[in-house]
């Protein structure tokens, strides 16, 4: 069974750093492409990164450019979004998943919020 679980959320203060960790389970990291997106409250889905299979190439929005960092562990088959300098704009529940037509059931993400 395919599972995607989200972690590392949290309350911080602007110009605060989080990482997230997206735990995968039921197929391997290995060659898929997986990536970050996030929602606000009443807005659409948004990708925020993305590495990834073959060469761990990776793609920002930007929105994402120069704060966040995205990284794999094949080995843990876990994905991580390391984010910096971070925004009241960045409040949203954060997901992972794979885009495009391969993507699997959505988890239950994990909320992020900056405020102070």
């Amino acid at each position: 069974q395919v599972q995607l679980v989200e972690s590392g959320g949290g309350l911080v203060q602007p110009g605060g750093s989080l990482t997230l960790s997206c735990a995968v389970s039921g197929f391997t990291l290995d060659y898929d492409a997986i990536g970050w997106f996030r929602q606000a409250p009443g807005k659409e889905y948004e990708g925020v990164s993305c590495i990834s299979g073959v060469d761990s190439s990776t793609y920002y929005a930007d929105s994402a450019k120069g704060r966040f960092t995205i990284s794999r562990d094949n080995a843990k088959n876990t994905v991580y979004l390391q984010m910096t300098s971070l925004f009241p704009e960045d409040t949203a529940v954060y997901y992972c998943n794979v885009p495009g037509p391969g993507a699997r059931s959505w988890g239950q993400g994990t909320q992020v919020t900056v405020s102070s």
